[in-house]
């Protein structure tokens, strides 16, 4: 396909197509004649170099590729019509459209219960999206996934970002309830695991990558101490779980540990060694700036997030 002659217009076509699985549905939602509609198909499948559709009954069925494209065609004209959509006051009550968040599964558990609440009181035609991360570079995950904000540690930004800051996330030690080596040594939770202790039990660490040394490797190497790494894992679903069932210890981040351990049988101590907080961000492309949608979404999610901070020592300005 030639894309620099491709008539636009038709993507609008095979939105309606695949909406409605009819020409004379399609025709209705665009205002177009049956027959104008049936041309247009004839063009995309003769550009697109694809049946589109097949008939079964009355209804269209779309073919695999069709089905393909669907969602992603949906999301770029949904971008179109925001970047050409004239100023005015935002009304989240009728606002219609896609907001996708890059992040760590920690974000399924903090950001996505309570954001899912606030849209369906105040936004329920906004459909949010959470994404993984590109593991080697967080910031290229704006471009490779198409999303509208990243959620990620702090770090140096390119210029044509823009940035807020969320949360400060101290770190604490997860270990199952009733730990033999913790009972035994009369470690209560809120304790401070011993540094002898803390580097003899085997550890779980987050690590989309698989690497196997962390925050907690850097802030042991300044004591001079080194702990023992016995599985790593993608998501913090995962290391909770594996130390909720098993005699392994993890560093988490604090505000994940206070959500997850009552419910899956998990207690809280303090890690034998000072370890930096990090400072979460809100990152996102500068174009986006004048996107209505975009801009209310930040602020919910911001709002939302900044709540993190209570407990921690560190303010967020």
């Amino acid at each position: 396909m030639n894309f620099a002659t491709f008539d636009l217009n038709l993507m609008r076509v095979l939105d309606a197509l695949l909406r409605e699985g009819s020409t004379v549905q399609a025709g209705r939602r665009l205002n177009m004649s049956q027959s104008a509609v049936s041309g247009a198909l004839g063009r995309l499948r003769h550009a697109l170099g694809d049946e589109l559709f097949v008939r079964h009954g009355n209804r269209l069925v779309p073919t695999a590729y069709a089905e393909r494209i669907e969602m992603p065609l949906r999301e770029e004209l949904d971008r179109l019509a925001a970047l050409f959509a004239p100023p005015t006051e935002f009304d989240p009550a009728s606002a219609e459209g896609t907001f996708r968040i890059t992040a760590s599964d920690f974000f399924a558990e903090m950001l996505m219960p309570p954001l899912a609440d606030l849209l369906r009181k105040e936004a329920p035609l906004i459909r949010a999206q959470l994404v993984d991360l590109v593991p080697t570079s967080h910031i290229d995950s704006l471009e490779a996934y198409r999303a509208d904000l990243a959620l990620i540690p702090r770090e140096e930004l390119p210029d044509w970002t823009q940035s807020l800051p969320l949360f400060y996330s101290s770190f604490v030690v997860i270990a199952r309830r009733d730990h033999p080596r913790l009972l035994a040594e009369k470690i209560a939770p809120g304790d401070v695991v011993p540094m002898d202790l803390f580097c003899g039990l085997g550890h779980v660490v987050f690590s989309p990558e698989g690497r196997l040394s962390a925050m907690g490797d850097t802030a042991l190497a300044r004591v001079g101490r080194r702990r023992q790494v016995m599985m790593t894992l993608p998501v913090f679903a995962g290391v909770c779980r594996a130390v909720a069932q098993s005699e392994l210890i993890a560093l988490v981040p604090r505000q994940l540990a206070e959500r997850v351990a009552p419910q899956i049988g998990l207690e809280i101590y303090r890690p034998p060694m000072p370890i930096d907080p990090a400072l979460i961000i809100a990152v996102w492309h500068r174009r986006l700036n004048s996107s209505p949608l975009h801009t209310w979404m930040t602020e919910q999610v911001v709002t939302l997030m900044r709540q993190l901070n209570q407990g921690e020592e560190r303010s967020v300005a």
